[in-house]
């Protein structure tokens, strides 16, 4: 397997892979309105351009997982093809991600079907579970310096 920055012609593949593991894993959780606000925001060119991409290639170069950051140390997207799960994929990335940080440190706003995840992961909850524009999420952070 091999992680690297997506690039700008692998961008709608990886907006893509996005939105069918939200809509297969994380939408069950929201409202419509959540749905909508999720679509908006990956739909955003200015919200994509303000986060750096990294994917998790296979052999062939099939795209499984994508995660994004903000200002380094903020995870906005992490997503993982469903029947990769439970592979090491979003570990890897979550790894790979971590070298790049200089700040010693991530936060996330987690989704409830990730918020295991996060914990596994190391993260802890910094609040109780919130909801703005119908998007349901736990902020959360994990230190590793």
């Amino acid at each position: 397997m091999n992680i690297r920055k997506i690039n700008k012609e692998e961008m709608n593949e990886a907006l893509n892979l996005v939105w069918r593991v939200f809509l297969e894993f994380e939408a069950p959780d929201y409202t419509e309105e959540g749905i909508k606000e999720f679509k908006r925001s990956i739909d955003d060119k200015e919200w994509i351009n303000k986060r750096e991409f990294y994917g998790a290639f296979d052999k062939e170069n099939k795209l499984l997982g994508v995660i994004a950051t903000k200002d380094t140390n903020h995870i906005a997207l992490f997503f993982v093809e469903g029947e990769y799960h439970k592979q090491g994929i979003g570990r890897k990335l979550y790894e790979e991600v971590k070298l790049l940080n200089k700040e010693g440190y991530f936060t996330v706003n987690s989704s409830p079907y990730a918020h295991d995840i996060y914990k596994h992961l190391g993260f802890v909850d910094t609040d109780k579970e919130q909801c703005i524009n119908g998007l349901k999420f736990y902020p959360m952070k994990v230190v590793f310096k």
